[in-house]
C-alpha cells in the first residue's frame, strides 16, 4: 500500500511540475504576441 501511495505522489509531482512549465511557456507566448501587436500598431 505504501508503494502505491509513493508512486501516486511521484506521478502527481511530475504532473504539477509539467503544468507549471506549460503555463510559464504559455505566458511567454502571449507576451510575444502582445509585443508583435504593439509593433504592428506603431
Amino acid at each position: 500500500m505504501k508503494k502505491l501511495i509513493s508512486l501516486f505522489a511521484v506521478i502527481m509531482a511530475g504532473v504539477l511540475l509539467a503544468g507549471c512549465n506549460t503555463v510559464h511557456g504559455l505566458g511567454k507566448d502571449i507576451e510575444k504576441g502582445g509585443e508583435a501587436i504593439q509593433k504592428a500598431v506603431k
